[in-house]
Order: C-alpha cells, then sequence, then structure tokens
C-alpha cells in the first residue's frame, strides 16, 4: 500500500504505473474518496470538541436551570456524533477498499509490455543439451522409472493430481537439502511456514484483494497461500523490528497451494502447473532505501543462479514488463529454465522487490538511529519450486540409453550418480 500523501501528489504518476501495470485503477477516484474521509472526519472531530466544551460547562453550571439546556445540547451532540461516525466508517470502508486496489509504481528499468511474451531477455547460462537421440519429455521419463504416478495422482487428487515416488520423492528431497545448505551457509535463517493463513497477511502481501481467484479457501474464511512468502511476511506484521537485526534474512518452506484459475487448458499433464507444491522461497527485509533493495535484489537472483548453475541447469534471466508485475512489485526477474522436449524455457524463479508497499500493510517498520519510525523495504525470490524444477532437471539430463544422471551436487544426498 502507498502512503495516501504520496498518491495525492503524485497522481499523475501513480496513473501511468497503473497504465503500465495493465491495471485498472482510477485514481481520481481514490482521491475523491479521501477527500470525502477527511471532510466527514474534521465534522465528526469538530462535534466532539464541542461536545467536551459543552460538557464541561455543565460541570461548571451552578443551578439545575442553567444545566438543563446544556444537557440537552449534549445529547443532541451526541445523536449528531453517533451519526456521524457511522458515516465516518462507510466513507473509510469505501476509502480503504480503493487503498488496497493502488499498484506500486514500477521502476524506471521495467520494459513496457501486456504479457511475459513482452519480458526482455537479459542473460543466459549453460549450453542446451544436444541430444543424438529424439528427448523424452519428464512424463515419459517418470513413468518410465517408477518416480511418479499421474493416474493414481488423478484418481486421489483430481485434476492435476499427481503421486511422487521412488527415485522422484527422493530427488525432492536431496533437492531441498542442497538448497537449504547453500542458503544456511550464505546468512539465511531457516523457517517451516504455515500455508494456512488468515486474510490479513495475504492483503498484506498485496495476493488480496485481486489474487483471490486463484487461492483455496476454508469454511472459516482463512487462505491456503500459493507461497512460503506470506507466512514469512506476516511473522513481523505489527512488529518494530531493532535496526541491529537487519537485514532479516529467511529460507523459508511451505506447502503451497494455487487453484491455477484462467489456466485449466495449460500444461493440463505433468509437473509443470499442478495445485499443489512444495516452495523454499528467500525473503529480506532491509532498510527503507532504494539502493538497498536494488542490491538486495541482484543479490537474490544470484543467489538462484548459482543454485541453478551448481544443478548444472541451462536458463536465462527475463526482465518482466510492466504487464507481468503484480500489484506491489517495483521491479521482477524470471528464471527460466530449458526444457528439451518444449524446445523453450519454462519459469522457475521469480525475484522481486516492493519497496514499502507490503510492510505498510502490515505495519512492519524499524527505528533508525535518531529514532525515528520506517516502514521497512521487503524482498524475495524463489529458492526451489518443486516438482516444477525436476521437468528441467530430468529433462537435461537424460541419457541415450533412457537412464537419467543425477548433478554432481546431489549425489551425496541420493548415495548415487544416476537413475536407471
Amino acid at each position: 500500500m502507498l502512503d495516501i500523501r504520496f498518491i495525492r501528489e503524485n497522481a499523475e504518476l501513480i496513473k501511468d504505473g497503473a497504465r503500465k501495470k495493465n491495471i485498472e485503477f482510477a485514481v481520481e477516484e481514490l482521491i475523491a474518496a479521501d477527500d470525502k474521509r477527511r471532510a466527514i472526519l474534521a465534522e465528526v472531530e469538530k462535534l466532539r470538541t464541542e461536545q467536551n466544551e459543552v460538557t464541561a460547562s455543565v460541570s461548571r453550571a451552578t443551578s439545575g436551570e442553567d444545566r438543563e439546556p446544556l444537557i440537552a445540547k449534549s445529547k443532541e451532540l451526541k445523536e449528531l456524533i453517533q451519526t456521524k461516525e457511522v458515516e465516518l466508517a462507510t466513507a473509510m470502508q469505501a476509502w480503504q477498499a480503493l487503498m488496497v486496489q493502488a499498484p506500486n509504481i514500477p521502476d524506471m528499468s521495467v520494459p513496457e509490455g501486456t504479457s511475459d511474451a513482452d519480458n526482455v531477455e537479459i542473460r543466459t547460462w549453460g549450453e542446451k543439451p544436444n541430444f543424438s537421440f529424439k528427448p523424452k519429455d519428464h512424463i515419459e521419463l517418470f513413468e518410465k522409472h517408477g518416480m511418479a504416478d499421474f493416474e493414481r495422482g488423478t484418481k486421489v487428487a483430481g485434476f492435476r493430481g499427481y503421486v511422487l515416488k521412488g527415485d522422484g520423492a527422493r530427488l525432492v528431497f536431496a533437492l531441498s537439502q542442497f538448497v537449504l545448505d547453500e542458503l544456511v551457509a550464505e546468512g539465511f535463517e531457516p523457517m517451516v511456514v504455515p500455508s494456512l493463513v488468515r486474510r490479513e497477511p495475504l492483503l498484506g502481501t498485496g495476493f488480496l484483494p485481486q489474487g483471490e481467484p486463484d487461492l483455496y479457501k476454508t469454511q472459516d474464511g482463512d487462505f491456503m497461500a500459493g507461497t512460503a512468502e506470506v507466512a514469512t511476511m506476516g511473522f513481523h506484521m505489527d512488529e518494530v523490528i531493532p535496526l541491529a537485526e537487519l537485514p532479516k534474512k529467511y529460507i523459508s518452506f511451505s506447502p503451497c497451494f494455487r487453484r491455477e484459475a484462467g489456466s485449466h487448458s495449460k500444461d493440463t499433464k505433468g509437473l509443470i502447473r499442478v495445485h499443489e507444491f512444495f516452495k523454499w522461497e528467500q525473503v529480506i527485509l532491509c532498510e527503507a532505501s532504494h539502493e538497498t533493495s536494488v542490491k538486495f535484489h541482484e543479490y537474490l537472483t544470484e543467489n538462484s543462479e548459482k543454485l541453478m548453475q551448481k544443478l548444472g541447469i541451462p536458463y536465462h534471466v527475463v526482465l518482466n514488463c510492466g504487464g507481468d508485475l503484480g500489484l506491489g512489485q517495483v521491479k521482477k526477474y524470471d528464471i527460466e529454465a530449458w526444457v528439451p522436449s518444449q524446445n523453450t524455457y519454462r519459469e522457475t524463479h521469480s525475484s522481486s522487490y516492493f519497496h514499502d508497499f507490503q510492510t505498510r500493510r502490515l505495519n512492519t517498520r524499524y527505528k533508525d538511529t535518531e529514532g525515528k519510525l520506517h516502514f521497512a523495504h521487503s524482498l524475495n525470490n524463489t529458492a526451489l519450486a518443486s516438482p516444477r524444477i525436476l521437468v528441467p532437471l530430468v529433462e537435461n539430463f537424460q541419457q541415450e540409453d533412457g537412464s537419467i544422471l543425477i548433478p554432481e551436487v546431489l549425489r551425496p544426498y541420493m548415495g548415487k550418480d544416476r537413475i536407471g
């Protein structure tokens, strides 16, 4: 959420940010709602002041004859205040509903565009495998080696269901331990966080209200989050973090759930787009400085690139265009891994920074050296999303005889060098 004063002073900038992100948002409507809220609030405060003065006059009155009209006036003011307070509550609700829809302003370096097709490649890494045979897709490889059962997964869980088993299950845990070891060595504190979260952390991180169609909701009004980012950011909600503890660096794990609303015809088979998956998420809270946010954004992206390089999976990094940014993101990189069977790159990691968009909503602050309160800046990046990462891994490391080489960094966790 942006500061209303900033919005009022930079209405054209907000309008252009919404245009660049392809988000429909009427900044004039928000300003009008804020004008109404302010006007009613001023009325209420004026009436309360008047009521306090009348109440003081009642206590000073020396006779019942003097007191009676003052008591009547006090009663009249009380009823008027109650009416105005109802108006104020309604105006506040309308104002808040518009405030949470105001988009953050994208960085100047973010390219124009309407979808991921307009993202800009900024670098590539690794050699795409040059097979002397027709490469199999991950579904065929997993079924060949008994690493997954899609038919029974669908029987148990429905559309997009799957079961990982044997070396498929072992590979997930090997990857998980590898990523955890690497990022703990980088100074990240590991956490296992809830998937079941209240509405407030989802509002705070910007997934609500716009992203509600893609969320699973419980009968109690709670939600199943689609990333560990939500609970990790909610961890410091309504807190003042000591300056000496910044930056906070977390590597958080949780099961994740997404309805994949609007994606029913995309990737209907296999492990690329599923309803239930598991993620390790990097989250950083830092001082309120654009330069610091930029530094950590590059750092988080580099962390994930190092993981991909150690795994030996070819990838490229793209700078996301305005239309492929979320409500709160200032800038985002996607890392996309090479998938031989599709002859294209597919997204495996997303790295974003938000300035104080999330922390302002979550009321996460710190005190500077002079004791002044600031909203912290927040950033996040995927460290590992499984089972999706298994797709480029098994496809790039498949051999002509149908076996799958295990990347060297995973062999100590797997206890062998190949599958099959």
